[in-house]
């Protein structure tokens, strides 16, 4: 039997604090996976519009992340691109990273990033589980005990 547990937060909206539910929790073996869904922040028009022309990330019409103006999928949303792509901008962030001249593009490139590698675990699945870590994910790093759930 898969048990299933809501994840929710904490929202107050206009004086009253409601639960939301960000996503669900299912037993796995001795501990819990967590799955969130799509988190979005809504602040009215008026901010989104200043957001986008102030963001140094461009976004697809749908919201989403796109892909750098280069390359062969340039300007195409990161969610749905295809796996060789994904490793080709990945591979791009990470020399730009490691390049100190381009320091100023280092916040920009770390984001995109951070959505590259979440949209290729997305395609490709889980991490395997590490059999000498009993149900836990291995992450390529040790599990953190100390965590209150």
């Amino acid at each position: 039997m898969n048990e299933e547990f809501p994840v929710t937060v904490a929202v107050e909206r206009g004086g009253r604090v409601e639960e939301v539910q960000v996503g669900s929790a299912v037993r796995s073996g001795d501990g819990f996976v967590l799955r969130l869904s799509e988190l979005r922040i809504h602040a009215g028009p008026a901010v989104e519009a200043a957001a986008r022309r102030s963001s140094p990330i461009a976004a697809s019409p749908g919201g989403g992340m796109t892909l750098p103006n280069y390359g062969r999928s340039k300007g195409q949303p990161v969610a749905g691109a295809s796996i060789s792509d994904l490793e080709y901008y990945a591979a791009g962030c990470r020399r730009t990273l490691a390049d100190p001249a381009k320091a100023r593009f280092h916040d920009k490139e770390r984001v995109l990033l951070a959505a590259l590698e979440a949209e290729l675990t997305r395609q490709q699945g889980m991490p395997p589980m590490d059999p000498g870590q009993g149900a836990e994910p291995d992450f390529g790093r040790p599990p953190d005990d100390d965590l209150p759930f």
